[in-house]
């Protein structure tokens, strides 16, 4: 008697994981296509070199300020243009890890003289551009690449990301 108890409760226990099972969702992963895991693993591959600051400097990127859930952003104001090119970012953004910079994630940006509306970039719906980023005439969208955001992978603000000094 006391086994098929146990049973009964184990059968009720499973019967009420497997009937939650679509509401729990994972904060830190995106239900992303294939084909954009396949762009963010080219924007990667391109921006793993920029792990060393040094590296981003020599190419021209330049440190712009701090912005809060962003970290310290560096600009390459040369790669600023009317495309969206996955394997140049316009921005890289970095904290401060002990004595050296870590790589967390990139910024893709098009200027608003370039188009009326949000511009096209990674495969389906999951980038979504913002107007008048940060108070200028541009459209941008982030990518949390080297520091996983639970926010998603293209969301404005890492909680993640240690406030501004």
């Amino acid at each position: 008697m006391k086994t098929l108890r146990f049973c009964l409760s184990l059968l009720a226990l499973c019967a009420l994981l497997v009937g939650t099972a679509p509401m729990i969702r994972s904060t830190s992963a995106d239900d992303l296509s294939a084909a954009t895991n396949s762009e963010l693993a080219r924007a990667r591959n391109a921006t793993a070199k920029y792990h060393d600051v040094a590296t981003a400097e020599a190419d021209g990127y330049v440190l712009e300020g701090c912005v809060p859930g962003e970290g310290l952003e560096y600009v390459n104001e040369d790669l600023i243009d009317c495309t969206f090119d996955i394997e140049h970012p316009e921005a890289l953004h970095y904290i401060q890890e002990g004595n050296h910079l870590r790589l967390v994630g990139v910024e893709y940006v098009v200027p608003t003289d370039c188009t009326a509306t949000a511009p096209e970039g990674f495969t389906g719906d999951a980038d979504e551009w913002e107007f008048m980023a940060e108070g200028f005439p541009i459209w941008a969208v982030r990518a949390a690449l080297w520091l996983p955001n639970p926010n998603g992978m293209f969301a404005e603000n890492n909680p993640r990301v240690p406030s501004c000094p």
